[in-house]
């Protein structure tokens, strides 16, 4: 009876890249090569939802990573470098931020040293596009997105060595350097003592050679209470930047919607000539009747008071929210005994202080030019069908807006009449019309007196300048704040080993017993051997047997129904952790038929990760030239194992917890899901049988499509999909890179 029973099985349209399994959930998500990101759950493979690629997030998928409460998907977008953070729920974008280089890789790691809890900074995030946009309806939908979790930090590698960490995947706290070559897997271990990296850096001939890093990130251990104080709070922060700016543009379109056009009609009028006020009332008439002015009239009113109410509700009061968390910020960077080693500087943190004051003085600025414009376009619309009323408001308003010495602006083309708008305008130049300050008491007694003419209490106001100008102002400011603790850290992470391997490993973080494990293959050196290689995450402790190499060459018991020792002769083609001691493989048959059998396997690692034999590594040399004394152990894996009849099996990603793999076959279109802890039952078993006649015809196909990857893969170990791999990689030897992220 077949080990490991089979829920589901799918053809797809478009070839897989990445599979990830949720950490908790029965989900899987998947990237394909059109764009697009789709969700299946495990009974019957049934889809969830799907991302289809667009101009904002990008169309080239990279790498996948989970958050680990399993309720946030990241994915890496190649052509727009950026990293996008997904509703895993309703497939929503909650995040997004450029970085510099394409994500070739990434991982999500939860942070066990923390124990105390918070709640999620997303759903800040979520909050500024409920309160923007959203109805109080739909609270409860938001509501449900803010659950609690541990500091968490997303991991996020690529080419010329780029590495960052970002806490909570939304705050960058480290930049780690001197990191040579591409990533090509790396991961964090829990207690934040060390990052690994498998690197592939070309030599002088050009040959892909791969390289395990282990990075000391002890400041981030020593310094976790600190850190997740600060992480929290840099994290809020930049939320409420984020929502800033969502308020602002709302600002801006219903600016745009109505008073773009008044402001055009009345240049125009403007334009003509036309000073004679009995003219230019019956001009308007004439063009806009008595109906049209009123309508108009309303919606400028009404957006006007739109953007006066995105001013009070949002922009004053995420501004003094900002003041709030800087000001909390300014007193942990004044503890320097606990902050200064993670790069808090109190200078910059009060210039940012001061940034954010001003960009209040602004918002405030803002306020009363809407309400002076406000009273001054009501008077004007109903003068224009009203006459003799609110003679004195029509008069100002003429004098301000049509005298001949203001007609031009600096370009030589007539100004803005609606003064809100240049505020609200993206620009560097100054204010074509500030405000008039010769009658403000506050202004003229700051002027008199000498000590609160340059005093560093009051906030400066810049008042020949933009709401934009100065948002810009304010946010580099505390862009500033934000990047010097990352540059800090990321300089005191320091290299502790580095081993010169052959082949993209995958890697293994083993939480209860502190220990880094990779496994890989040499498959032009040892075909039907695979290796693991183990290090403590505390660079400072050695590790003794940290080497050995597992045969597949030797007598297997099958897992079909005879019991009697098959001699046969299997590579490897992937490998992911299932759990702290088992290893999930898909192996393909070495022997010389044309099939070439597939097989997947659990592999029990009990006795192996126990052996006896110490290998000592001459690091002068790659480990290909000197596999001679590494220990091999064998390994029968009896009846865990099945048949992949009628597929070309290639690759497999494991959820240890929910007990399942997904099975992706070579053409990357056929995938096949298993529960690991179950036996196919006979019923079961004729269903599968008929469901594999069903797809023999695709199967066909499946091996007419591939001819040309197997005649590159020869007789070696892990031959592939190069459709799937990073450019630059050579065939044969991927076990982690092409179909799935890293598994913890």
């Amino acid at each position: 009876m077949p080990a490991f029973r089979q829920v589901g099985e799918k053809q797809l349209p478009n070839p897989i890249l990445y599979m990830a399994w949720s950490p908790n959930r029965d989900l899987i998500a998947l990237a394909n090569t059109a764009g697009e990101l789709l969700l299946h759950r495990l009974a019957n493979f049934q889809r969830v939802w799907s991302l289809l690629p667009n101009e904002n997030t990008g169309k080239e998928i990279t790498s996948l990573a989970w958050r680990p409460d399993g309720k946030v998907l990241a994915f890496s977008v190649g052509d727009t470098k950026q990293v996008v953070l997904c509703d895993a729920e309703k497939a929503e974008i909650l995040h997004l931020f450029p970085v510099e280089y394409p994500a070739s890789c990434m991982h999500w790691t939860e942070v066990h040293g923390d124990s105390s809890l918070t709640v999620c900074p997303l759903c800040l995030i979520l909050m500024c596009y409920f309160f923007v946009f959203c109805s109080e309806e739909k609270s409860d939908e938001v509501t449900n997105l803010l659950g609690e979790v541990r500091l968490n930090i997303l991991v996020v590698g690529g080419p010329s060595g780029f590495v960052e960490l970002y806490a909570y995947g939304l705050y960058k706290i480290a930049t780690p350097s001197g990191i040579s070559g591409t990533c090509r897997s790396l991961g964090l271990s829990s207690d934040l003592r060390s990052l690994s990296v498998i690197t592939e850096i070309r030599s002088a001939e050009d040959n892909p050679e791969i390289h395990y890093i282990q990075l000391d990130t002890g400041l981030l251990s020593s310094c976790l209470p600190e850190l997740t104080k600060m992480a929290r709070k840099f994290t809020h922060i930049s939320t409420l930047l984020q929502y800033l700016r969502l308020s602002l543009t709302c600002m801006c379109e219903a600016w745009e919607e109505i008073l773009m056009q008044m402001d055009l009609r009345l240049t125009k009028f403007v334009q003509v000539r036309v000073h004679h006020i009995p003219e230019l009332q019956a001009l308007l008439m004439n063009q806009l009747t008595v109906k049209g002015l009123k309508m108009l009239g309303q919606s400028i009113d009404s957006s006007y008071s739109s953007i006066q109410k995105l001013v009070i509700s949002h922009l004053q009061s995420g501004s003094e929210a900002l003041l709030y968390h800087l000001s909390e910020v300014k007193g942990m960077a004044l503890w320097k005994q606990k902050f200064q080693p993670l790069g808090l500087d109190p200078a910059a943190i009060e210039d940012a202080i001061v940034a954010v004051g001003s960009f209040t003085l602004k918002a405030n600025e803002l306020l009363q030019v809407i309400d002076k414009s406000m009273k001054n376009f009501k008077a004007f619309f109903r003068w224009l069908y009203m006459t003799q009323k609110d003679l004195a408001f029509v008069a100002d308003f003429l004098s301000e807006h049509f005298s001949n010495e203001e007609l031009f602006d600096r370009k030589g083309k007539y100004f803005n009449v609606e003064r809100v708008g240049q505020y609200l305008k993206d620009e560097d130049e100054d204010l074509i019309s500030p405000p008039n300050m010769e009658g403000n008491q506050w202004v003229t007694f700051v002027k008199q007196s000498t000590h609160l003419k340059d005093s560093p209490l009051l906030f400066p106001t810049y008042p020949q300048k933009s709401l934009h100008f100065v948002k810009r102002m304010m946010e580099g400011s505390i862009d500033l704040c934000l990047q010097k603790p990352a540059e800090v850290i990321g300089h005191s992470v320091t290299q502790a080993v580095c081993l010169r391997l052959y082949t993209v490993p995958e890697r293994w973080n083993d939480k209860k017993a502190g220990m880094h494990h990779v496994v890989f293959c040499m498959p032009e050196i040892s075909p039907s051997k695979i290796y693991i290689l183990r290090r403590a995450t505390d660079p400072s402790r050695s590790v003794p047997n940290g080497l050995v190499a597992l045969n597949f060459n030797t007598p297997l018991n099958s897992s079909i129904d005879d019991e009697t020792p098959v001699d046969s002769s299997y590579s490897c083609l992937d490998a992911r952790f299932y759990d702290d001691e088992t290893l999930t493989v898909v192996l393909r048959s070495r022997e010389d038929d044309e099939n070439k059998m597939r097989v997947l396997a659990q592999l029990h690692l009990n006795s192996v990760l126990s052996w006896n034999e110490e290998f000592t590594w001459d690091l002068t040399l790659r480990l290909e030239q000197q596999t001679e004394g590494i220990p091999v152990q064998c390994l029968a894996w009896g009846n865990q194992s099945r048949e992949m009849d009628n597929l070309k099996a290639q690759f497999v990603a494991v959820n240890g917890i929910r007990k399942v793999a997904c099975v992706l076959s070579a053409n990357l279109r056929h995938v096949r899901v298993f529960e690991m802890d179950a036996e196919e039952e006979e019923e079961e078993e004729e269903r599968a049988d008929e469901s594999q006649e069903m797809s023999s015809d695709q199967d066909r196909l499946e091996d007419t499509m591939t001819n040309q990857s197997d005649a590159g893969e020869g007789g070696d170990g892990a031959g592939g999909a190069e459709d799937a791999q990073v450019a630059g990689q050579g065939s044969g030897d991927i076990l982690d890179e092409t179909a799935g992220s890293d598994t913890l």
